[in-house]
């Protein structure tokens, strides 16, 4: 089965709360954009996350999403790709609601979401 997959952001890090606001108001002042506060980061709109301290990746993260998560990481799985499962998080039902996949690709961790 071929799932589908969309971007759903990309996150970039940076080295403290002040830059990633910084950031954050940049791309949202360029793209005419909305900036949002979060616990972790501070937001361009939907489609940039700026973190407030370094993550996985080099240079930060792509998140994907997708409608059936459960399936598409088992896809990943055939495909010979592994997961950061201590990233992973569960909705309070149990299901797998996102996760990082192991290594970086072109300096980004790929995080994978439930659409």
């Amino acid at each position: 089965m071929n799932n589908k997959f969309e971007l759903e952001h990309i996150g970039f890090n940076t080295p403290n709360a002040e830059e990633a606001e910084k950031l954050a108001k940049l791309l949202s002042m360029m793209f005419n954009l909305e900036p949002r506060h979060g616990q972790k980061s501070e937001f361009g709109g939907p489609y940039f996350e700026c973190m407030k301290a370094p993550f996985l990746g080099a240079n930060g993260h792509i998140a994907m999403r997708t409608a059936d998560l459960t399936a598409a990481t088992e896809e990943l799985k055939e495909k010979g790709f592994s997961f950061h499962m201590d990233t992973a998080a569960y909705s309070e039902d149990g299901k797998l609601k996102n996760v990082y996949l192991d290594g970086e690709f072109g300096g980004f961790a790929i995080h994978i979401m439930q659409k």
